[in-house]
């Protein structure tokens, strides 16, 4: 019996982070990528499309911020598991981060197989900002 792979989305107006990430979801068994987009409106159409599993979402980028594009991403499909990420500390993000939907965070540094694994696998119980 096979699984279907995890299909992930970086959107990300930075071509350095875009590879980066690209490099991480290689190395990731079971994961695969199926898009990359440069801001946040060819996000939300690429997700239209594509129909990701997971998407890592850029904060900043120039016409639409990955804040208001994961708030249109969820609002077409919930089920998708959106992830924040930026240079950003936790505690410097901007307010509206907590509202947009997104399930988790992630410090740009500190994206590794790991890390897209384990967010995969406590995707059910992760909480942006925990109560």
């Amino acid at each position: 019996m096979t699984t279907d792979p995890v299909s992930v989305l970086v959107v990300d107006d930075q071509a350095p982070f875009r590879a980066a990430a690209r490099a991480v979801v290689a190395r990731v068994e079971g994961f695969q990528l199926v898009g990359e987009a440069a801001g946040g409106a060819e996000g939300v159409e690429l997700a239209a499309a594509l129909h990701p599993d997971l998407v890592l979402m850029d904060i900043n980028m120039p016409e639409m911020s990955g804040i208001e594009a994961t708030r249109l991403i969820l609002a077409e499909r919930r089920e998708t598991l959106v992830v924040l990420c930026s240079t950003y500390d936790r505690s410097d993000l901007p307010p509206d981060a907590a509202s947009s939907g997104a399930r988790a965070y992630v410090h740009k540094e500190q994206l590794a197989p790991d890390a897209l694994r384990r967010l995969w696998a406590e995707r059910e119980s992760l909480a942006f900002f925990p109560g």
